[in-house]
């Protein structure tokens, strides 16, 4: 998420009213920091993280700020209906490629997010064989780059858009 954070900051992408959706959001510090740069972010994560997640919004946004950052419940392949199909500028993912078990869900659920517009960026250390099999299963869906790494940290952030194959933002 630091890594994230830092890269979107660091490139000057311009967040301000635009409409993203966080997945996984764990604590909540991308969404925190996405919403600080101007962004209306609606940062989910499973039921059982929820209350740790709204408290450290609470606790880490402005007041004025906060109405502009809605913490929602999101379990990957379900609840869909919930969330406006194509309706986000951004989806943004820290860390959250991991569980193969859950690779088929996140894909279904980034579907479903996201318009042609709509720019995908996630980071993840690539641990494992399942990791590559991941990002293989995302390129069958969309045009995936490498956009940054960092040596120190290991991470690497892939923005993913459908069809499109502009570089830019």
């Amino acid at each position: 998420a630091v890594v994230l954070c830092a890269y979107l900051e660091m490139e000057g992408i311009d967040l301000r009213d635009r409409s993203v959706i966080e997945l996984g959001a764990g604590t909540g510090l991308l969404g925190i920091v996405v919403t600080l740069l101007g962004a209306r972010v609606t940062i989910t994560d499973r039921a059982a993280a929820l209350e740790f997640l709204e408290s450290n919004v609470q606790a880490n946004l402005p007041p004025e700020l906060r109405p502009r950052a809605v913490v929602k419940e999101l379990t990957w392949g379900k609840d869909l209906d919930n969330f406006p199909p194509g309706a986000f500028d951004f989806v943004l993912g820290a860390d959250i490629v991991y569980l193969e078990e859950t690779f088929a869900e996140l894909l279904q659920t980034l579907e479903h997010l996201c318009s042609e517009q709509t720019v995908i960026l996630l980071s993840c250390r690539i641990r494992y064989e399942r990791d590559l099999k991941f990002l293989k299963m995302l390129r069958d869906r969309f045009s995936v780059y490498e956009v940054h790494y960092d040596s120190s940290k290991d991470v690497h952030i892939y923005k993913a858009q459908r069809g499109s194959r502009k570089d830019d933002f």
